[in-house]
Order: structure tokens, then C-alpha cells, then sequence
């Protein structure tokens, strides 16, 4: 300690946790206890939904179908949402199987629930006169902005969580679902934060973009990108993917082949198709068994950063192949 004049001045602590450790999981208002993550997430809900349909009427894409499948849509959400959290902690489900069905202990996706709605758009606009990459292009800001949402409340409840780390921003959780005592990374709202300023980025694309698609392959691939480097952050448990630069490269040259296909596909014959569609899963099949014998080095992901790796391909193939359908569009 130091003493300027009358003043005694403290030495300021190495990190911020030491004197900021982050436990706000839930409030209590009268006699009920409000979790901090659902009110974040039920935010996020209705924030995005409302940026959703105000995006698609601005680019006038009809949602009365959103009235007439309202239910539709609402299971496809809740279920898609539940089925990712199960995924996402399957250790959890597995020990306890009869969890799956107790659909109140908060386990639930929003990401999972945004592709669930995304699903059943591309079923229903097959026969509408907007094509889905024209739906994508309002799905995808409204997600990323619902998705800030959603992360702000992980950080909130101690999910999702990063591994140690020595800088002045790391913060420490007093939260038994929290396997680390030190000061860790909070990797929750490095996510909140980027997907904030990438929905404002996509908004900036959507003015000034001449063809559909620009959001949709944009924001996916900057995700993607994203999802792949702030895994590294992540200190919690999650399904290990190992894979080899060769399984890179196949995964490469068959979205390339399904590509190359959705564009020939009407000036084939339907033999040709069908030797074609032989031929590609042959292929693929003899690599997944050959796949065993090979003595190649592995690199492990996280489950989260092959789903982009995946994202990022079949982004670029859909958008290149629907652009080159619907020329005008």
C-alpha cells in the first residue's frame, strides 16, 4: 500500500474476478425465483421474431403461412431446440435417460430452434413463389441477433464456459456446473458481443446487396469462422470429433459433386442420375470403411466446430447452385 498525502492507495488486483465473481444465475421476485438465462432467452425469442417478420415483409416475402402453420411452427422450434441440448449434453441424458422427458429443467437450444424453424421453411416454400434462400436471407440476422441474446444468458448460468486463462478480463464462477475454480475466459460474451455487431453487419449487406443469398452466405460463413476460432476458448465438456486433413478434403469434394449435380441434374438422363448417385455414395462408403486402415494424424475438434465446418460447405454450395438457378433472383 501506498500513501499519497492522506490518502493510502491499493494495489489493484491481477484480474478482475478476484473482485467481480460473476454469480447472478437467478433473481427472486417476491416469492418466485427468476433464472437469469430463461429471461435472456425468452428476450431473445421475441426480439428475433419480431426482426424476423419485420425483415421478411420488408423484402416482401408473405407470412401468412406463419398463421395458417402457426402450431407447425411452434413444435418444429420447441423440438429442434430440445434435440440439440440433448445433443450438446448427451453425458447428462445417457446416465439419466428419464430426463429426456422433463421438459421443464431448462435444457434447451435456441440455435436448435432457429434451424427447426428453418427446416420447415424449406418444406412449405417448395411450393411458394419465394424461394428459401430468399427466407434464409431474413432467417440468418434474425438468429445472429436472437443468438447474442442466448449467449448473455449462458454467461448468466455458468454454461457454456471457458478454460483458464491469465488476462485481466478472465472471471471466476462460484457455480457448482462450473468445473473450474480460477479465473477463465468468458468465452460467452466474446460470442454475444460478435453476434451483436454481425447482425449490424448483415443489416449493412441486406442495403446494399443485388442478389438474394449475400446474407445468408456472409453470415454463415463469418459464424462459421467464428464458431471454428472461439471453440478453442471453451472449457466445458462436448462431443470430441477427430479428424484427418483427408477427411477435409473428401468432405470438400463430395459437397463440390452434390454442387456440380443440383446444376447438370436437369440435362441428365435419369440412368445417368442414378449411376451418378451410385457412383458418389459408393465412393464415399468405400472412404468411410478405408478410413479404419489409414495410419494418418488426427486433429480433434469440438462437435460445434465440425457442424460449421459443414455449415460453411453446404452455405457456399447452395447459394452458388440456387444462384446459378434463379438468375434474376
Amino acid at each position: 500500500m501506498e500513501t499519497v498525502g492522506a490518502l493510502h492507495v491499493l494495489p489493484l488486483p491481477l484480474h478482475v474476478s478476484a473482485i467481480l465473481p460473476f454469480v447472478f444465475e437467478a433473481f427472486q421476485v417476491g416469492p418466485f425465483l427468476i433464472w437469469t438465462r430463461v429471461v435472456f432467452l425468452l428476450l431473445g425469442i421475441w426480439l428475433s421474431m419480431e426482426f424476423f417478420l419485420r425483415l421478411a415483409v420488408s423484402a416482401h416475402l408473405s407470412i401468412q403461412h406463419f398463421r395458417e402453420h402457426a402450431l407447425q411452427y411452434l413444435f418444429a422450434f420447441l423440438a429442434a431446440g430440445r434435440l440439440f441440448a440433448m445433443l450438446a449434453d448427451y453425458r447428462l441424458y445417457m446416465k439419466d435417460p428419464i430426463r429426456i422427458f422433463i421438459l421443464w429443467d431448462g435444457g434447451w437450444s435456441y440455435l436448435g430452434g432457429a434451424i427447426g424453424i428453418g427446416m420447415l421453411l424449406w418444406w412449405i416454400s417448395r411450393t411458394h413463389r419465394a424461394t428459401f434462400l430468399q427466407w434464409l436471407d431474413v432467417l440468418v440476422p434474425a438468429a445472429t441477433f436472437g443468438l447474442a441474446f442466448d449467449w448473455l444468458g449462458k454467461f448468466a448460468a455458468g454454461n457454456a464456459y471457458g478454460h483458464p486463462a491469465d488476462v485481466p478480463w478472465a472471471i471466476t464462477y462460484d457455480a457448482i456446473n462450473v468445473r473450474y475454480t480460477v479465473p477463465i475466459h468468458p468465452v460467452q460474451l466474446y460470442y454475444a458481443f460478435v453476434y451483436l455487431m454481425l447482425t449490424f453487419l448483415l443489416l449493412i449487406i441486406r442495403k446494399r446487396s443485388q442478389r438474394a443469398g449475400a446474407e445468408t452466405l456472409c453470415g454463415i460463413i463469418l459464424a462459421s469462422f467464428i464458431t471454428f476460432f472461439f471453440e478453442y476458448f471453451r472449457g466445458d465438456f462436448t462431443i470430441p470429433v477427430f479428424a484427418t486433413k483427408l477427411d477435409f478434403l473428401i468432405l470438400l469434394m463430395l459437397f463440390l459433386s452434390l454442387g456440380v449435380f443440383a446444376i447438370v441434374e436437369t440435362k441428365l438422363a435419369p440412368r445417368v442420375i442414378v449411376l451418378y448417385q451410385s457412383i458418389l455414395v459408393g465412393v464415399f462408403a468405400i472412404f468411410i470403411v478405408a478410413r479404419q486402415f489409414l495410419n494418418l494424424p488426427t486433429h480433434e475438434l469440438r462437435f460445434s466446430q465440425f457442424l460449421a465446418v459443414l455449415a460453411l460447405l453446404a452455405t457456399i454450395v447452395y447459394v452458388t447452385v440456387h444462384r446459378r438457378k434463379y438468375p434474376h433472383l
